[in-house]
Order: C-alpha cells, then sequence, then structure tokens
C-alpha cells in the first residue's frame, strides 16, 4: 500500500507538466543506447528530474521537456520522443499497475566517479573509462595514494579493472617477465610502495583493498571487471600471509598457505583454490577461463529476469534492451558458480557452461557488481591490441551493464527482497 500511494504521488506531480521528453532504450527506436546514459547523467548534473523507467521499453528515461533537453539529444545522437502530458500520464499508469513487471525510479543526484588508475593510463585501457568518455560521463582518476588517504569519501562510485591486487603483477611472468614495459611496471610498483611506507607491493595492494573495503561497507559503491574481481578478494583472504613467490616479492611464499585463506574476509568468493605456479596466468579455481570450452559462436550469457517493483535494485542492473548478452574474454572471464558465496545474486550466467559473468551484492551499508571479461566488444582483448571503437557499437548491451551501474547510485534505493 505504501508503495502504490507513493506511486500515486509522484504521478501526479511528475504528470504537472506541460511536456515530456522519452529516451526510449528499446532496440527498435534507440539509434544510440550508450549515449542515452550520457544524457541522463547530464541532467542530473543540471538538477532536473528525471525517471528511470524500468523494464518499460529496454529501461527508458524520462523528463520534463526544454529545448535544451532536445537540443543536447540532437547533438548526441540520441533518439528521443516528446510526449504530451495525457501520453506520459497513461505511460506513467501502465508502470505503475500491479498486473505490469515495471517501475518507475527517480534519480536524483548525479554520482561522483572514481576510476582507480595509476597515472599514464590511457583511457582505452579498460572498458569503463573507454565507455565513460564515449558516453560523456566525467569522472576523476584515483590511486594507491589518494585511496589510503581516504579520498574515495569524497566519491560515491568506484571502478576497478585490471589491477592486481595480490601483488603478483597480474600473473605476467611467464609470457611477459622479460619485456621492458613489465620489467618497467614492476619497478614502479615497487618504487610506490616503498613511498607509501611499505616493504612489499603485496602489503601496499592488501591495504589499499582494505580501504576499498571499509570504504564499500561505510556506503559506497564498487564496480569491478576482468582481474580485479577475483584478485581483490584474494588479497583481503590472504592477509597476514605471503602467498607471493620469490620472483614477486624476494622471499618464498609460506608453507601452506592455502589452509590460511581467510573466506570470511571476501565480498564475493569463497572455497577457493589459489593457483600456486608463478608460469600459470590464472589467481585461483574462481575463473573459469583456462576451462571453457565454448566457441565464440556460441559465447552468450543470459541476464536473469527480477521483480521491478519489489527488487528494483538487480532489475536496475540489469537493464537492457535484449536478455542475451555475448560473451568476452579476459584475465578473469566467468565464475565459477560454487565458489560465489549464497547470499551473492548471479545477475548474469552463461548456461552452456554453468558460469556466473555479472554478479551483485551488499556488504554492509554499500554495495558491489564483479563483471568478469575485459572489453564487451573485444572477444579477447590481448596485450597490445588496438583500442575498442564504440562508435561503431553504440547499442552495445555488454556496454549496458556497466553504464546501468554508473547510473544505479543516482536512483533512490529500496531494500531488495530477493
Amino acid at each position: 500500500m505504501k508503495s502504490l500511494l507513493f506511486g500515486l504521488v509522484f504521478l501526479i506531480s511528475f504528470t504537472g507538466y506541460s511536456k515530456f521528453i522519452l529516451i526510449p532504450m528499446d532496440f527498435e527506436t534507440q539509434d544510440n543506447h550508450l549515449k542515452a546514459y550520457g544524457i541522463s547523467y547530464w541532467l542530473l548534473e543540471k538538477e532536473q528530474k528525471i525517471q528511470w523507467l524500468l523494464n518499460y521499453r529496454g529501461g527508458s528515461f524520462l523528463s520534463p521537456y526544454s529545448e535544451d533537453l532536445e537540443r543536447e539529444c540532437t547533438i548526441r545522437g540520441v533518439s528521443f520522443e516528446i510526449k504530451s502530458n495525457a501520453e506520459t500520464k497513461q505511460i506513467l499508469e501502465i508502470i505503475n499497475s500491479p498486473s505490469q513487471n515495471m517501475e518507475a525510479v527517480l534519480l536524483e543526484k548525479a554520482p561522483k566517479i572514481a576510476v582507480y588508475s595509476p597515472q599514464g593510463n590511457v583511457p582505452w585501457d579498460d572498458a569503463v573509462t573507454m565507455v565513460l568518455e564515449f558516453a560523456e560521463i566525467p569522472y576523476e582518476t584515483i590511486y594507491d595514494e589518494g585511496v589510503l588517504n581516504d579520498e574515495l569519501l569524497l566519491y560515491d562510485w568506484l571502478h576497478l579493472h585490471h589491477e592486481d591486487f595480490t601483488g603478483q603483477y597480474g600473473k605476467f611472468y611467464r609470457a611477459y617477465r622479460s619485456a621492458p614495459w613489465y620489467i618497467l611496471e614492476k619497478k614502479k610498483a615497487e618504487a610506490l610502495a616503498e613511498s607509501l611506507g611499505y616493504a612489499k607491493v603485496s602489503k601496499a595492494k592488501l591495504a589499499v583493498a582494505k580501504k576499498i573495503n571499509a570504504y564499500v561497507i561505510g556506503g559506497g559503491f564498487m564496480f569491478a571487471m576482468c582481474s580485479a574481481t577475483d584478485s581483490f578478494d584474494i588479497a583481503l583472504s590472504a592477509e597476514g600471509t605471503d602467498i607471493c613467490e620469490p620472483m614477486f616479492d624476494g622471499d618464498p611464499s609460506d608453507s601452506g598457505y592455502q589452509n590460511k585463506i581467510d573466506y570470511s574476509k571476501t565480498m564475493a568468493f569463497t572455497d577457493y583454490i589459489l593457483e600456486k605456479d608463478p608460469m600459470v596466468y590464472e589467481y585461483s579455481s574462481i575463473d573459469m577461463t583456462s576451462t571453457r570450452n565454448i566457441p565464440k559462436t556460441k559465447d552468450y550469457f543470459t541476464l536473469m529476469d527480477y521483480s521491478a517493483k519489489w527488487d528494483p535494485i538487480p532489475t536496475m542492473l540489469c537493464q537492457n534492451h535484449t536478455a542475451v548478452v555475448k560473451g568476452f574474454m579476459g584475465q578473469t572471464t566467468a565464475f565459477r558458480p560454487n565458489q560465489i558465496k549464497s547470499n551473492v545474486l548471479v545477475m548474469g550466467k552463461n548456461k552452456l557452461n554453468d558460469e556466473a559473468r555479472y554478479i551483485h551484492g551488499i556488504k554492509g551499508k554499500g554495495f558491489f557488481t564483479f563483471y568478469g571479461g575485459h572489453d564487451p566488444e573485444d572477444y579477447q582483448h590481448r596485450v597490445g591490441d588496438p583500442r575498442t571503437e564504440l562508435e561503431l557499437h553504440p547499442k552495445s548491451p555488454g556496454y549496458r551493464l556497466i553504464l546501468n551501474n554508473i547510473l544505479f547510485p543516482a536512483a533512490e534505493k529500496k531494500k531488495q527482497k530477493t
């Protein structure tokens, strides 16, 4: 009853305008799904009213009409429809109906975004900075020194990509130990750790991981992709234990360190077995990259369907114009389902291989989402490969999942039932 009354009150207040702009997000009528998110963020920056219409035409956006908004959509190539007050009221009544798996969520403020990245990284080093640039959504970068100085408190949303929080330099040792870039990056990481007061890179990265963990517990939102997902949890679980071999930190790992792993400290994963061999390009049994036997033509994952009215959070995170998303690989491609904690939602799953691709959970007062793979439009990205040109993929379902997470902190939160 409370939810229904809220919906009716908002329906009356939001339709007090003469005209509206609907930004549809279905496949047929939206020419640039990715830039549509940038329009929504632009409105939030201007403190304009905007609603996210969950499950209505692919998760459309609705805002009162203005010439500035119409002009901005036209300039950015975003499809839009001008709706009368009566048409808008009808749309919202349909959405508010108990018989429809839809919900209208008010977006309240533009979240301040931080990307965890060392100085000098170009935007196309990871998918999130690439799509933020393309969608014209502003962000700032932060790295170890800033995190340790509690600068995360300035941000609502934090992104981690292909960082290694275990101190093993991405497990690139076998393939790249003689490469000039690997040698240089290792020296830079060691110098940074020393400047921060840590004898080893693994200890510095653990301190950073613990700060990020505290940020989430305190109410922050963390989104991670590729190897940042499992290496983050592994670092937290290995606190007080040396899991690095001599080529990484100069001394042997602790004897029997697998038995010293504390899974209670992790966000998403449990019961995993660490990969001890430094010549293997893998951290643990969490990732299924090396055991996958799926041809590229059949590599797709399916998004789960949630109740928009009862579970708006996972519904928001899964908004798309298709329920089936083509797969893509990375150092960490997919998560083994039996090593995901029971309180974590699996929002995207490859049913052919029984692997989780997209998961979400709550930690303290905050939220986290882990997304397997490196680049949704580059199936098997390798070191040195050219950047993805998002102008060629303006309707990318895989990139839409990233941008759902960008807008998620802007929404009024309701406790989920799932």
